[in-house]
């Protein structure tokens, strides 16, 4: 054996293992009882002695290389298990008639003419993990704050819906129409937790996997944020997240762990149902998902419970004087303990046990039927209230428990740990008559045999049901229940955005900045101005933001404990723990993530918070778009802003950041008011109307996009007779037309309207076309406005039939119209259909690349010469000008070369 000053120097878990040998004659006789232990004693007890001098080298804080996984065995040994205080026998009994509801559910629900699906396993394997929660550790609401947030697992909710059935909160009219929404109103049942369809009954939307996670981080770190600002106590609050093993693969799942570790979230518990299984496979079949997991989260900082096996393996290891079952434990794969889920008594003898006559000596007095219900520990009601009451108070660290159990546990030998189990839905009599046997269940065969299988519920005077209220009682409510407790807010008056309206004066400014003056006006409001919270991933400058560096300041628990490199800048960053603004690194989705907890604070906590997120280019709908969903999903409220919104105006940074769709993208949403606005003074309208919808007395569950600028352009005031109607609905006229003779109407949004302005004064000048320009300040809305309209019109044919907004906007309007933007053409087109007249758009389509602004414009012909070209062609085509000059105008403006064109406005990233 090589000696240690023949090997390399190495760093193990931060610390040097190179080091000066001061006593080698010591060092050896360690070295020599190592080397007997293993020789005399075997490797196994040689491994328990050194695990034993770790955790002694511990506890005397002798700093050691840490360890990245455990033994295959639970992490709190059954001498360290707490009391229960519960009923065993009695919870027994209620989970057994959860269980039967949940599976019977869908099981109706597959009915023919029905067949509208479900999913039963899942729930049958963390059916423990959640009964032990809601009878011992969820908090609900009835004390006035928020309770515990509860993050379910979204395949388990018809065990969600089966125990609130119990406790007459749902009937069985409910729960036969599971799936079916809208044909059983008003009994009708989502199929997982969406608030947004069950508004009193679930918080939070989790089924998207891998948005469960990342919600509970920065929903535990939004309680502590809004406790550290003053705005609500959210001491007693414990965020609870029931996630899947196979969910874990998922990025949003994992990618920030470091995150709730660095800021000590010991408010904030993941149950990791490790049932070994995906949704048609085994998780990991050749390895050890627990152990990967175990590394992963202590890797990150987080406590790590491991929670493998039940009581009835106690014995077993209390025996296991040599590690011999424990080395067993370790190395036998996943995919194997999946088969010994599925096999016989007489199997797991020889394949588990058998090789080693130890191991078969340990079973040598038990049955087979003994050995097949050796089971796992995520089933065991005592070691999971162990697990759950050790999670909630350690202190310093969020914790995980990895929990081991068996998909679809109890449904009998089709369903337990087969491949097929997620998707398989419908019960047979068969399964039906050996699940009930298993539950204990007093239904009869003639029951099962005669039509659907029935619900089964002991009486509301009984002792189970009895039980289950007074635990509820005593824990504060009934969970899952959302409340909204919040009040309107009180709103700044007009003069909050009389500064903005104005306009910029000769001053360039993008509108990006126009909006952050607006906002630092609003926070100086005394009663609104604490509720913003301020959201950017790692660009508050790029943004202009930094401004709110000195006032705001960056929320960090720990505050600043260091000198700022920028101390002695005016606008130098700082951090405080009572700071506003939340500096989530370069991590869209954790913003996302913050963004959704502190949009729904009014319904979490009964206390309105105002995030305003802004995030940089296309980074926001394209890259977290999926959690924009639940966001609606959520009822969350707040701003988002695209703050360096276009394709062709982010000038230089290619084809990865040119965003000329996320408009598109938004208008899929249903929850999202989105707008593209040109100005200072229709930024103010929004922002006025969009706090007025969101946080004012009649409030509706939308969020706010405002798609905003970095090039520089000088803002006029606002209009003395402005349209506030028409900025709030989507269009308006902004500058008709003075001079010509041949009418045309041009149409832009965002940064698009100074170059229709610019080609209004060249059709006039050179075309003799009086061209008027309308600001669309919202493409998306005018479309679902006329999508209304028209729904209302197809089913109601003998009323008076309703007219788009749009149509009657533009009224009136002579000529062809041309709609042109700094987005793909399908944005402006959504209107088209509802446009009297001949109507055509100039986007800018395909890929973005880095080039000048003018460049890009001309590239994608949406510059002003290429609008002029535009709108000679469609006055062409309705016979109004000559076809001749359009080739004349192509030559003028040059609009075959590129390099012809202006370059535009340079910088500009505010």
């Amino acid at each position: 054996m090589a000696s240690g000053s023949d090997r390399n120097p190495i760093i193990i878990g931060g610390l040097p293992s190179q080091v000066p040998d001061f006593d080698p004659e010591e060092t050896q006789e360690w070295l020599d009882s190592l080397d007997a232990a293993v020789d005399e004693r075997g490797r196994e007890r040689a491994r328990y002695l050194m695990l034993r001098l770790i955790e002694r080298a511990r506890e005397k804080r002798v700093a050691v290389p840490e360890m990245r996984s455990t033994d295959y065995v639970n992490t709190i040994p059954t001498r360290a298990e707490p009391f229960f205080p519960g009923n065993e026998e009695i919870e027994r009994k209620i989970l057994n008639a959860t269980r039967w509801n949940a599976a019977v559910m869908v099981s109706r629900a597959q009915r023919p003419g029905i067949g509208v699906g479900g999913h039963i396993a899942t729930f049958a394997s963390s059916a423990s993990l959640y009964d032990v929660g809601f009878n011992h550790f969820f908090r609900g609401k009835d004390e006035g704050d928020g309770g515990d947030q509860v993050f379910f697992q979204g395949h388990a909710s018809p065990g969600i819906y089966a125990r609130a059935f119990l406790l007459d909160r749902l009937s069985e009219a409910n729960l036969d129409a599971f799936r079916q929404e809208k044909s059983k109103a008003p009994h009708g049942l989502s199929s997982y937790p969406h608030p947004r369809l069950m508004p009193d009954f679930w918080e939070f939307p989790t089924v998207s996997m891998g948005l469960g996670p990342i919600g509970a981080i920065y929903q535990a770190r939004m309680n502590r944020y809004m406790h550290a600002r003053g705005i609500a106590d959210t001491s007693k609050s414990q965020v609870w997240a029931f996630l899947g093993d196979g969910e874990m693969d998922e990025p949003e799942s994992l990618g920030q762990l470091t995150i709730a570790a660095r800021e000590g979230l010991d408010n904030l518990t993941f149950v990791v149902n490790c049932n070994l299984q995906r949704l048609d496979g085994p998780v990991r079949g050749n390895g050890k998902v627990i152990q990967e997991l175990e590394s992963v989260f202590r890797g990150a900082g987080w406590n790590v419970i491991k929670l493998i096996w039940d009581r009835s393996w106690d014995p077993l290891l209390a025996q296991d004087r040599d590690g011999i079952l424990v080395n067993r434990m370790n190395t036998t794969p996943d995919g194997q303990f999946q088969t010994y889920a599925t096999e016989s008594g007489a199997y797991i003898r020889e394949h588990f046990f058998g090789d080693d006559h130890r191991l078969r000596a340990m079973v040598e007095g038990m049955t087979d039927d003994q050995i097949l219900h050796l089971g796992r520990g995520g089933h065991d009601h005592k070691k999971i209230y162990a697990a759950f009451k050790a999670a909630v108070e350690h202190k310093g660290q969020p914790t995980v428990i990895l929990a081991k159990t068996v998909k679809g546990w109890t449904l009998g030998p089709n369903f337990e740990g087969r491949n097929a189990t997620h998707q398989m839905k419908k019960l047979t009599v068969d399964d039906l008559k050996g699940f009930r046997d298993r539950l204990h269940l007093p239904i009869s065969d003639k029951e099962l045999e005669s039509g659907a299988p029935p619900y089964y519920h002991p009486g509301r005077d009984s002792e189970e049901i009895q039980y289950m209220h007074d635990r509820r009682l005593g824990l504060g409510g009934y969970v899952p229940t959302r409340v909204v407790r919040a009040k309107p807010l009180a709103l700044p008056d007009d003069k909050t955005y009389a500064t903005v309206k104005k306009g910029s004066g000769h001053q360039s400014i993008a509108t990006t900045m126009a909006f952050v003056r607006l906002l630092k006006d609003l926070m100086r409001d005394k009663e609104l101005g604490k509720r913003f919270v301020l959201i950017a991933p790692d660009e508050y400058r790029t943004f202009g933001m930094d401004s709110f560096f000195p006032s705001a300041k960056i929320y960090n628990p720990l505050g600043q404990q260091y000198e700022s490199v920028d101390r002695e800048l005016l606008l130098a960053y700082k951090e405080s723990p009572t700071g506003q603004m939340l500096h989530d690194g370069i991590s869209e989705a954790g913003c996302t993530a913050s963004l959704i907890a502190a949009g729904s604070a009014y319904a979490t906590h009964g206390e309105p918070l105002i995030p305003v997120y802004v995030f940089y280019s296309m980074f926001g709908f394209q890259r977290t778009g999926d959690q924009f969903w639940q966001m609606s999903d959520q009822l969350a409220r707040g701003f988002v802003l695209g703050a360096t919104a276009g394709r062709t105006t982010l000038t230089g940074e290619g084809l990865q950041h040119a965003d000329g769709h996320s408009q598109l993208l938004a208008s899929t949403n249903p929850g999202c008011v989105a707008y593209d606005p040109a100005f200072g003074f229709e930024i103010a309208h929004i922002v006025q109307d969009g706090l007025r919808r969101m946080y004012g007395p009649d409030s509706e569950d939308v969020f706010y996009y405002l798609t905003v600028y970095n090039e520089p352009i000088q803002h006029p005031a606002e209009p003395s007779d402005v349209d506030v109607e028409g900025i709030l609905k989507g269009v308006y006229r902004f500058s008709e037309g003075t001079s010509g003779s041949i009418p045309a109407q041009i149409v832009a949004s965002g940064v698009a309207v100074p170059w229709a302005v610019e080609a209004q004064k060249i059709l006039a000048e050179e075309w003799n076309v009086k061209a008027d320009v309308w600001s669309a300040t919202s493409w998306n809305e005018l479309r679902r406005e006329a999508v209304a309209c028209e729904e209302y019109n197809l089913l109601h044919p003998e009323e008076e039939q309703r007219v788009p907004y749009v149509t009657r906007k533009f009224a009136g309007a002579q000529g062809p119209f041309v709609a042109v933007s700094d987005w793909m053409r399908a944005v402006p087109d959504q209107i088209a259909r509802w446009v009297p007249g001949t109507y055509q758009s100039l986007g800018a389509d395909g890929f973005g690349f880095a080039d000048t602004r003018g460049a890009a414009r001309r590239f994608f012909h949406i510059d002003a010469q290429s609008i002029v070209v535009g709108v000679l062609t469609e006055l062409a085509r309705e016979g109004k000008v000559d076809r001749s000059v359009l080739k004349q105008a192509i030559d003028r403006y040059q609009l075959l070369d590129v390099s012809a064109a202006d370059p535009g406005a340079a910088g500009g990233d505010a």
